[in-house]
Parts: structure tokens; sequence; C-alpha cells
């Protein structure tokens, strides 16, 4: 049904490059219930009806020029998640509600199967590809998280693999499932190591971060699993303080060349060392920190998946554009500064973009701006666009009873249509604008201030999917846009940015200067 639906997308769209990844994701379906009825002796009938109904709900609605290989490869996403939670022996979701789109209120009803059966039978079929391409294996790849991992670099690796069609598991080297990371984020593993033991990774990846790159390097579980890795000629990979502090007391940096965070610098032999923010050293890739995640995690798909995967994936996290904008144009120019620790408020739904949401609050607090993810949903676990689930500080209902300086609306469609009908975020939002207090958007929620009438008369970006539907004369092409006292962005890769640009508003540019080195980012105060 669904390869119908695609195969109708011009030649030109990504069409055979969501086909491969669709078929991959079947693939998922199929081992699912497998596990399913090996675990519990269910038939899995239902998960499949909820994952079909909420896919279909998903690309039946967009059409075909609408960034097909974004669009797609997020609506599929859900296929692997349901998978690694069946074998995993987890509770599957009741809802696929990360999808881009709406999903169905009763996604297992079965007339939603049989009313896209319907649609899809009318629809011409193209020829599918091989046999040998629809057969091609999943690419697996493993990234581990201990106690005080670096978020960013954990969840840019985890979210642009996942798009690019690799099955990623993020295993917990804790006793526990929920981890705190460096920066203070909770996020919940799929697994624990010891459940990856016997497994054969594609590629093993290591999140840097202090203390999580120690509790990685002292777990013996990994430190085999990835020595087997090496030794079996398989793709391995660290960053940040990982290649120092992780693989090189395991002796697996050895006659390779090497980089880390410059912090980490001395540890590694200095005539292997090599000051790069990549290095690629057979099957080992090493990078220096969370500022050059985003160029490390289109490396490992590059290894993975080739080239074409790897420009199609910098596409999609708008890095092709990057050097083309200016970073930064401010109008109406107002003072931020106050005179107490400024409180930012993050909302989150289901659905929420993960790098934006991960990348914002880590670059903050690193600042030490005091910052409060809420969810509004009816719990704090919240699933974001790409699987991942964060754990907010609290539900948006308790954040509401304080006053903050600053409330920034986060990326990702679903999110942001979860967040749109959000009455209490509605409700802030206005009195933040009222009071004359600072608000923010990221990627396509500058959409929710469009349609609160709370861009009127300011100056805008947003992702491209976005701004077409913005005043047209409100849009400046800039990653980063500040109009008195709003703030937006590009999203994606723009969005430590986005984070820098509110520091240096709130507190200088020495600091965010400052915070970007950290980063092992290039800040322009201009």
């Amino acid at each position: 049904m669904i390869i119908t639906m695609i195969s109708k997308w011009p030649e030109n769209s990504g069409r055979e490059t969501v086909l491969q990844n669709l078929r991959q994701d079947i693939d998922f379906v199929v081992k699912g219930l497998v596990n399913w009825r090996t675990i519990s002796g269910g038939d899995g009938g239902l998960i499949v009806q909820e994952l079909m109904s909420s896919i279909m709900a998903s690309i039946s609605s967009l059409p075909p020029s609408n960034f097909p290989m974004t669009t797609a490869a997020a609506a599929l996403r859900p296929a692997g998640v349901i998978y690694s939670a069946i074998t995993h022996r987890w509770q599957p979701p009741t809802t696929c509600n990360f999808c881009y789109s709406n999903p169905h209120k009763t996604l297992s009803a079965p007339s939603h199967i049989r009313t896209a059966t319907s649609v899809a039978s009318t629809s011409e079929t193209t020829p599918l590809e091989t046999e040998a391409a629809a057969s091609l294996p999943l690419k697996k790849v493993l990234i581990p998280i201990g106690f005080g991992t670096e978020e960013m670099e954990a969840v840019i690796m985890v979210n642009v693999l996942r798009q690019a069609g690799a099955d990623v598991v993020l295993a917990s080297v804790e006793p526990e499932l929920e981890v705190k990371l460096s920066g203070g984020t909770i996020l919940v593993a799929d697994v624990s190591i010891s459940e990856c033991s016997d497994q054969i990774f594609d590629l093993v990846a290591l999140p840097g971060g202090m203390p999580g790159s120690v509790r990685l390097r002292d777990c013996k579980t990994l430190e085999a699993i990835t020595k087997k890795q090496a030794e079996e000629k398989r793709l391995y990979g660290a960053i940040c303080a990982a290649p120092a502090v992780t693989l090189l007391p395991w002796g697996l940096l050895k006659r390779k060349k090497t980089t880390c965070h410059p912090a980490f610098w001395h540890k590694l032999p200095t005539f292997r060392a090599v000051k790069t923010n990549l290095q690629v050293s057979e099957g080992l890739t090493t990078s220096r920190g969370p500022g050059t995640c985003f160029q490390f995690s289109v490396s490992l798909v590059e290894q993975l998946f080739g080239e074409s995967a790897s420009m199609e994936m910098g596409k999609l996290l708008l890095m092709d554009t990057t050097d083309e904008l200016s970073r930064k144009e401010e109008f109406n120019k107002v003072e931020w500064a106050v005179d107490h620790t400024p409180r930012v408020l993050i909302p989150i739904a289901n659905g929420s973009e993960d790098i934006e949401v991960i990348t914002v609050v880590d670059i903050l607090r690193r600042a030490k701006l005091d910052v409060t993810l809420a969810s509004v949903e009816r719990s704090l676990p919240v699933v974001g666009s790409h699987g991942l689930k964060v754990v907010a500080d609290m539900l948006l209902k308790n954040a509401a009873e304080s006053i903050f300086d600053l409330i920034i609306l986060p990326g990702g469609v679903s999110g942001v249509e979860r967040l749109h009908k959000s009455k209490i975020l509605k409700k802030l939002l206005k009195e933040q604008v009222s009071n004359g207090r600072k608000y923010g958007a990221i990627c396509s929620s500058p959409s929710i201030l469009q349609r609160q009438g709370l861009l009127q008369n300011k100056k805008a970006t947003g992702h491209p999917s976005t701004v077409s539907k913005l005043d047209s004369e409100a849009v400046v092409g800039s990653q980063v846009v500040i109009d008195g006292e709003l703030i937006t962005c590009r999203g994606l890769s723009s969005a430590p940015e986005f984070a820098l640009a509110i520091i240096a508003k709130f507190f200088g540019h020495g600091r965010a200067r400052s915070v970007a080195e950290g980063l092992v980012f290039q800040y322009l105060a201009n």
C-alpha cells in the first residue's frame, strides 16, 4: 500500500532511497512479530495495525514535493522503534504519535487498514527494484550511554543514523535504563548493554562527556564488544573525551591517527594525534566535540551507506546551506540582560525534534542559564521525532505557575502540532509577549507563533518547509534572526548557533565565545 503511494513520486524526489528504507522497516515489523510470538504468545496484529495506520496517515497526507526524503524518513522510524520495543520486551506504544502527521485517534481499528487498502488499490504501481536491492541487510549500530555522557553527541548520532536508515540501539551501561547525562538531561535507553553482548554491529560509536567516558571505559561488556568490533575489522568510532579516556586504555588506538577534545589532547600519543575536527583511520573514526558532531555523524553515514546518502543527510540537516547564509541578523535591538539567572522554559511534546531540544538545553545549561524542560503530555517521558525518549523536568501545567525570561519552542512537525494545541502553552505565550518578555522558535515552530498572531511586524526565519507559510515580508534568509524580544532559527544543524545567540544576548559575546570553545564550535560575534 505504502510502496504504491511512494512509487508515484517523481524520479528525482529521493523515491528509490525511501523505498529501500521502507523495505527495511517492513523487515523490522516481520522480525518484531516473530519475537512477539516468542515472548508473549500474541499474534502482534494490533501492533502492525497501529504501525501501518500511522505510517499511512503520515505519508498519504504529504504532497510529493513536500520534502519527501525528510518526511518519509521520519514517518518510517516508528517501525524500528516498535521492533526494538518488541524485541526487548517493552510494552509496545499505543500510538505512533511521533510520526510526521497527526495519528488517528484509534489506530487499532481495522477500518483504517481497509480504507488505506482501498485508497492504494486505485493507484498505478511502478515496478519495484530488484530483489537484490530489496534484500539489502540492515545496518546495525550500537551507541552506549552512561552517567555523564555528553547529551548533544549521543542524541545527534542516534538521530542522524536513524534518519539514514540504520537500526540504532541506544544501550545503557548503568543498572537502569534511565540515564542522567552531563548537562542534567535524562534519556531512556532502549536496552541494557548486557543484552548487546552476543549481537553483531556494523558500527559501535561512543559519545564523549565526563564522567560518561569513564563510565563507558569501566564497562567490561562494552569493552569486549568494542574490542571484538576492532578485531573483526568492523567500524567503530568515538568523539570528544572518548578517544583518549575510553579507547586508549582499551588499546584500540594503536597505529591509528586520532583526534579528540582539546582538553584531552595531552593524553593521546603525540606521533599519532592530529588536530582535525574529523579523522578516519582504518575503520576508526574520531572527532573533537559537540560542535563537530554533525560532521562526525554524517561521516559515519557515508561509511555505512555511501557518499550519496551522506550528501542527502547533509541536506536534511540543512548543512548544505550553512556557508551560504549569514549566521545571524538582528533588528530593533533591545537589551536582554537581567539582574538574576535567566530562566528559560522549553515545552516539549511527542514528536518534538530531538536534536533541537537537546542541543539548546545542553548549550544553555553550559552557560548557567536555568532551563526547564516541560512536557505538554500527561507524563514526563516524551518520545521525540526519531524515537528517543527524554524525561522532562516537569509537566507544563506545573511550570505555568512560574515566570520565565524566555520561552523557546522546538521544531518537529508532529511535535509542533501538539504544542499548538496546548491551551496552557497558548496562554503562556500570549502573556509572555504582552508583558514584553522574550520568546523564540526554531525549525517549524515559528508556524505556532504565526497562527497565534505573535509574528506581527516581526522579522523571522525557520525551516525551509515553514518559511513559505510565513508573511514573505517578515522572512529573513539567515540561520538566526533576532527582532527585539523574538529570536528564531532555521533549525537542526543551526541549533548551536541559535543557543549561542541567546547566551550572547543575556550575557554578552565573552560568555558565548567561552561556551563555543568548550563545544569546539567556531563562534562569530556578527
